[in-house]
């Protein structure tokens, strides 16, 4: 036998390779390691040290919370210093790769008499009157309910959790124990779920400090590259963390830069929706009745495009909000970042020029305006500073519905929204609206042999509706929230865009050489043949380009209502919805005017017609309920007549 240790076996397979690092990988991890440093992915030591301090002092007032309500629940005052309560950490913080401007996510654990509305308003209140705390505001409506915060200048995210059966909390209490689940609610499980996978992870890592390093040159090129946002279809911070953990079990004894290449390789050929394990999912305990993922009984999770299963009891898939179209963006992504990998690897580090950074090129950022010739523009706006931050919020939490919606059309191919939003500086007081932010969705088509006319004002009916109605039954509308689309052409987003993003934004070839032209005719003969050439030039680029597109965006003629106001009345509350069209009617480069729309396809006309019926539906059983609570009905004829007239 041989005398050489058995390699432990990490995951659900054996390694790909137990290789260690060569010298050419230490280096060039080092050259990673400082190609990193200045985009802020390591925190300074005075930066940890005061996230330390604002931390004890959010575990000290827990304390104090849970002692509070003892009193008010009459618990024996001797008990009271034993109860406990204590603030655990999760996510990047938790896994030791938090940015230097990043945010602590927190959970709140708490015993058996310490409800969820006394977090909501005991807790909140006390947090509000703590010194250093600003924009505290609580988000009960969300899946995972939490209170939103910045104390002594550091954003953080505070769940909570009731342990049912624990009369006290003790320092020493260890959340990966699966028996602390029993008799809870979904939410705290939910809420536990976030500190149970980020232990579990770091558990079932062979290295730590690799993977750390690793982690942070993923995540420092998804979010470069604008792909790390779960809210918007994309995926967050701890998913990215299970890849990287996955690629780490495979090659354990890797360094970062090798890790970092075989991350791309194994995600660009990855067949998905394959499901990415950790560990081989755990059986419920006897009286554990939460649902797990399993697309063997569950019929819904056999749509999940991109699944990524959490490695702590109940598993789950994080990944459910992924989209066709997010999901094409992120292997495209990649892919491309395997073969620059590739490239940076067969280099090697020139001692005469310390300062080049062979792994610059893999973070360049990502060039999103120039990307595509057609978008959508999203502003929300209001005028109330409070209000508008639930608005944003409520308006960015849906926007992936959108892209749902978007996608069901036969011609568009992908609808890619920028995860990064734009907000206006805030308008003086007393103009309307005073508070903008706005998002942006690429759109790409099908090749098609005709030239369709693509009509999206449904979908952004639907939308706006959508987000109407929920800030309705949230109890947070006000009359000056208010949510508009335009349909906007790449040369026509410099009204939209700030001063610095719009003097990156390219024109067209063929506009370029218009404009060429143009200035030939005003200068010399000798202007005029350099400019004559440069628009040759330009079409040839022009035509080669188009010969090699899969995509023929520009044979796509998409409208959309110019002005469309759809009014609501909610117990006297009055709601505007608006779709815009951003091309000018006297504009000589807007879209064609079509005055008959050429017909869809069958399947379209019948997918339309089963959404207008099924909206006919609903809304006539809407108004019957009114009528039977005592409604005008002359008035609830009007209104169904209407709302189909719409």
């Amino acid at each position: 036998m041989s005398g050489r240790p058995a390699q432990r076996m990490f995951g659900i397979t054996s390694a790909l390779s137990v290789e260690g690092p060569t010298e050419k990988d230490k280096v060039m991890t080092e050259d990673l390691q400082k190609t990193i440093e200045p985009f802020g992915s390591f925190d300074t030591p005075d930066g940890l040290s005061h996230r330390i301090q604002v931390l004890t002092k959010l575990n000290e007032l827990v304390k104090e919370f849970v002692r509070k309500v003892a009193k008010e629940c009459r618990l024996p005052e001797h008990l009271h210093g034993e109860l406990g309560g204590k603030i655990y950490t999760f996510g990047s913080y938790r896994l030791g790769v938090h940015t230097r401007d990043g945010d602590i996510d927190t959970l709140c654990v708490v015993p058996q008499h310490v409800t969820r509305h006394h977090f909501f308003t005991i807790f909140l209140d006390m947090l509000k009157k703590t010194e250093g705390v600003t924009e505290c505001r609580d988000i009960r409506e969300a899946f995972v309910p939490l209170i939103k915060l910045y104390f002594d200048g550091i954003d953080m995210d505070i769940l909570f959790a009731r342990l049912a059966n624990n009369s006290k909390v003790p320092e020493d209490q260890d959340l990966r124990n699966i028996e602390i689940l029993r008799n809870l609610d979904e939410k705290c499980v939910r809420s536990l779920n976030g500190c149970r996978v980020t232990d579990e992870i770091l558990h079932l890592v062979p290295n730590i400090e690799t993977f750390r390093l690793t982690l942070r040159a993923v995540k420092l090129w998804a979010r470069r590259k604008g792909i790390y946002k779960n809210a918007l279809g994309f995926i967050g911070g701890v998913c990215w963390a299970m890849l990287v953990a996955r690629t780490c079990q495979l090659y354990p004894n890797a360094a970062p830069s090798t890790l970092l290449e075989k991350f791309f390789l194994l995600f660009s050929k990855w067949d998905w929706p394959k499901p990415v394990f950790l560990k081989v999912p755990e059986d419920a305990p006897p009286g554990f009745t939460h649902p797990v993922w399993d697309p063997r009984f569950n019929p819904l999770d056999r749509s999940h495009l991109m699944p990524i299963i959490t490695p702590a009891y109940p598993h789950q898939n994080s990944t459910f909000n992924v989209s066709r179209s997010t999901l094409s963006v992120m292997k495209q992504e990649i892919k491309d970042a395997y073969e620059t990998t590739k490239q940076i690897l067969q280099k090697t580090p020139n001692p005469d020029e310390p300062n080049t950074r062979l792994w610059a090129e893999l973070f360049n950022k990502t060039d999103f305006f120039n990307k595509y010739k057609h978008f959508i523009v999203l502003s929300a706006t209001a005028d109330q500073q409070e209000q508008y931050q639930k608005w944003i919020g409520l308006v960015e939490s849906n926007i992936r519905k959108l892209v749902n919606d978007l996608e069901r059309n036969e011609y568009i191919l992908i609808a890619h929204v920028n995860v990064e939003s734009i907000e206006l500086d805030p308008a003086e007081e007393g103009q309307s609206p005073r508070y903008v932010c706005r998002w942006f969705l690429g759109l790409s088509f099908h090749r098609c042999e005709v030239k369709p006319n693509i009509n999206l004002t449904q979908d952004i009916q639907r939308f706006t509706d959508l987000l109407h109605q929920a800030a309705i039954s949230h109890n947070n509308y006000t009359p000056d929230m208010r949510v508009e689309a335009r349909y906007v052409k790449r040369h026509n987003l410099v009204k939209f865009l700030t001063p610095e993003l719009a003097k990156t934004l390219k024109l067209s070839k063929s506009k370029e050489g218009r404009k060429s032209k143009t200035n030939a005719n005003n200068g010399n003969a000798e202007n005029s043949a350099k400019a004559k050439k440069t628009e040759e030039a330009a079409k040839k680029e022009e035509s080669k380009g188009e010969s090699k597109e899969k995509l023929e965006t520009h044979q796509s003629s998409i409208t959309m209502a110019k002005d469309i106001a759809i009014t609501t009345n909610f117990e006297g509350q009055r709601a505007e919805r608006s779709v815009k069209n951003a091309e000018e009617k006297e504009s000589s480069d807007s879209l064609p005017k079509v005055e008959k729309a050429a017909n869809p396809p069958k399947t379209v006309q019948k997918e339309n017609r089963k959404r207008a019926l099924d909206d006919g539906d609903n809304d006539i059983f809407r108004e019957k309920k009114r009528m039977s609570e005592g409604a005008d009905p002359n008035m609830i004829s009007k209104t169904i007549q209407l709302k189909f007239a719409q």
